[in-house]
């Protein structure tokens, strides 16, 4: 038999008798050795990808967190620790990011070796973040002698800041944050997702940590009085984490209906395979593909069309024939809304550019224009150029110039958006120019690059979350998918199936009253944080 590692065995009273499942199981995953351990660690990881779009099995987070937790008890030293937090980590990445070597498969002959740099070297660099976080766990107990209950809030606390610095460092990252879990098709998950109104997404990572880590205390031996009222407290505790907001999120639904405005929007997805383009054979057909979707009539007047990322294969401010074919699809006193590549005006030569946003009236000007802000590393520019000798994944030697942040465009006879491209929304507090707020966000994106991969449920899902967050409607136009109109407490009025060619005409949601979180951004994460530290530092 094997032994039990001594930081179960001493909370084991002498001549007490183990005798429930949970206890006996949690004794049992502390005392794997070897690659058994840390086995069991990556697949853990693995379960816990499960819980976001598009499984969205978010009751596996119990199963994942509770087993970590478990695991890091038989950690005999701080580096057995950090072992455990990375494996999981690593295992939670790889099976959540996969998505990325995806896009190299677009230019395979020219990307090969980068395959596995992306499969296993991201998800290795990120899980330094859980290997972190693990090893804090257990360096901080040590040293405050903090109690198992201490232990699960201090691990809520410093995942929950884990993901905060992986989604700002290095220009961040914060995608699949485990308060996604909520954004996806679980059933009531919408429920909970009404918390980022408050506390942010960030925030709603805490909350599902926490509730998915406190049954980890069923693995601990309870002697005295009321001994079975203890013995289930976790499990209480945790249904009472999630139940809590989600019926406060239950009752906002309830109370707040989805109110549809007197603009109308037509959503074109064209589904162009990224293998075709920027074929220069092909530029007419992409280009005839999205008039065509755009020309049909309306059974209501349309204020806009809107095209995804960039979708017009010319440069429009250089191209008087191709704006003008694009106003001739404007609706009248309306406009197409279309994502671009953009190069510096005429008659200089071309030699600075932008992935931006371009509204075209039916005259064949262009009246507004949104420049990227946040860009892609090694997608859109190649970081430390100098010193990388590697090019852009995607067309074009040159790297694009960055746009100066969140704006609010006016138009007039359409409410006045806030332009955001492709990735940009998977930022919280981001999106938004708070002090000229819009009255909805426009999200316009590619995911061509991503086959049937779970990137585009995962990305839908974030830029549903983004909508919540700061209660605007947001209106999503993807190349192949999915495309889909928001309402601002996150309910979907209207959608399309990845890879769908067509369009979908549809009213524009009106917003609510701004939420805690736009009015206040993390400051409410922080107070929340504050409050989860409470436990830890009462017990210490």
């Amino acid at each position: 038999m094997r032994a039990v590692p001594p930081s179960v065995v001493s909370r084991i009273a002498p001549g007490s008798r183990v005798d429930t499942p949970f206890v006996r199981l949690a004794q049992d995953v502390a005392a794997l050795t070897g690659w058994s351990r840390y086995g069991l660690a990556f697949v853990l990881g693995v379960v816990a990808a499960a819980a976001m779009p598009p499984v969205d099995m978010a009751p596996l987070l119990v199963v994942a967190f509770s087993g970590l937790l478990w695991l890091d008890e038989g950690s005999a030293t701080a580096g057995a620790s950090f072992r455990v937090g990375w494996m999981f980590g690593f295992g939670f990445f790889v099976a959540g990011l996969y998505w990325i070597a995806a896009a190299l498969f677009v230019d395979i002959s020219r990307f090969w070796w980068l395959v596995p740099l992306a499969a296993a070297g991201l998800p290795a660099l990120f899980a330094i973040y859980v290997g972190l976080v693990v090893l804090g766990v257990r360096l901080l107990v040590g040293r405050f002698g903090l109690a198992p209950p201490a232990r699960v809030f201090l691990f809520a606390v410093l995942w929950t800041v884990a993901e905060w610095v992986r989604g700002h460092a290095l220009t961040g990252l914060p995608w699949n944050l485990i308060g996604y879990a909520w954004a996806g098709g679980f059933p009531g998950g919408l429920a909970m997702l009404q918390s980022t109104a408050v506390v942010g997404i960030y925030g709603l990572s805490f909350l599902t940590v926490l509730a998915a880590a406190l049954p980890a205390l069923l693995g601990t031996p309870r002697q005295g009085p009321m001994r079975a009222l203890r013995r289930w407290a976790p499990a209480l505790a945790a249904a009472l984490v999630i139940l809590g907001p989600a019926m406060l999120g239950a009752i906002r639904l309830a109370t707040t209906p989805t109110r549809l405005t007197e603009t109308r929007l037509r959503l074109v997805q064209p589904s162009i395979p990224q293998s075709l383009k920027w074929v220069p054979g092909a530029a007419d057909s992409n280009f005839h593909r999205l008039i065509e979707l755009s020309a049909p009539p309306a059974h209501r007047r349309l204020n806009a069309i809107l095209w995804p990322e960039a979708a017009s294969p010319y440069f429009l401010g250089r191209d008087q024939a191709a704006r003008m074919a694009v106003a001739a699809t404007a609706p009248s006193g309306g406009y197409v809304i279309t994502g671009a590549l953009r190069a510096n005006p005429p008659p200089d030569p071309m030699a600075a550019f932008w992935n931006s946003i371009e509204a075209v009236n039916s005259h064949g000007q262009i009246v507004a224009r949104y420049d990227k802000a946040h860009l892609v590393p090694f997608g859109e520019y190649v970081p430390f150029r100098g010193l990388l000798p590697v090019d852009k994944i995607t067309a074009g030697t040159v790297d694009l110039s960055a746009g100066p942040g969140p704006r609010t465009i006016s138009l007039p006879g359409l409410p006045p958006f806030a332009p955001t491209i492709c990735y940009e929304a998977i930022f919280p507090g981001a999106v938004v120019d708070e002090r000229h707020r819009p009255a909805w966000i426009l999200n316009v994106t590619n995911d061509a690059w991503y086959g049937r991969t779970s990137s585009p449920y995962q990305h839908f899902a974030i830029a549903r979350t983004r909508a919540v967050e700061e209660g605007l409607p947001l209106i999503r136009v993807a190349n192949n998918g999915i495309s889909g109109v928001i309402d601002p407490l996150g309910r979907v009025v209207a959608r399309t199936d990845l890879d769908a060619i067509g369009y979908v005409d549809s009213p524009l949601p009106a917003p609510v009253a701004p939420t805690p979180y736009a009015e206040f951004g993390d400051a409410t994460l922080l107070l929340l944080l504050l409050v989860g530290a409470v436990p830890v530092a009462w017990r210490w």
